[in-house]
């Protein structure tokens, strides 16, 4: 009996089903707790939410993004998106200018500190992680990498309503992303702005 079929006749999926999701949770919390909210706060004096820091991260890697693109790839709100920007110009981490060419445009950019902030959060993630990924070596980790890309094609593909602009990756966009054809383009690949505007 297949899992479906066990799912349909109200029998029980298995051990290995209910491991998967068990190992799947303890990930997803500790990328989102060890990495996203601990080392943020070892290398922020600020005290940002992980939205605001993704608004951040979004800015530093795409130069002069207006608000609404912003607003449209964060999938949040004008009302929602102005708040948080408004937190973020008071800290000086992004600068706000009205376009030369288009005086309704309103460009956003990342200041010195923002991309120092930014800069700094990969490097501290990156010198906590390496002995992690190291001590798996490279034909394990690539062996994980391969079975968690299946695993995320395959539940994209179950996806009913797909977003506009992918952010799912958190930025660490490859030009072979296979996650765009289910989710569109990603909003955290950088970009130009004559990119942008064609």
């Amino acid at each position: 009996m297949s899992s479906t079929e066990q799912l349909v006749s109200g029998a029980s999926p298995g051990d290995q089903f209910y491991r998967f999701l068990r190992y799947g949770h303890v990930l997803r919390s500790l990328l989102r707790e060890f990495l996203e909210e601990d080392f943020l706060r070892q290398v922020c004096r600020h005290r940002l939410t992980r939205s605001q820091f993704c608004f951040l991260k979004l800015i530093a890697a795409n130069s002069d993004l207006q608000v609404g693109e912003l607003a449209r790839a964060i999938g949040v709100s004008a009302a929602a998106t102005s708040k948080n920007l408004d937190k973020l110009e008071r800290l000086g981490l992004v600068g706000r200018v009205v376009s030369s060419e288009d005086r309704r445009a309103i460009l956003l950019s990342a200041s010195p500190e923002g991309l120092r902030l930014v800069r700094d959060y990969e490097r501290h993630k990156a010198a906590r992680l390496a002995p992690v990924i190291e001590t798996l070596g490279a034909e394990k980790t690539g062996q994980l990498c391969d079975l968690l890309e299946e695993v995320c094609s395959g539940m994209l593909t179950r996806v009913e309503n797909p977003r506009e602009t992918c952010l799912r990756c958190a930025g660490y966009y490859r030009p072979d992303c296979v996650f765009e054809k289910f989710q569109g383009e990603c909003a955290l690949k950088p970009r130009r702005r004559g990119e942008a505007e064609a």
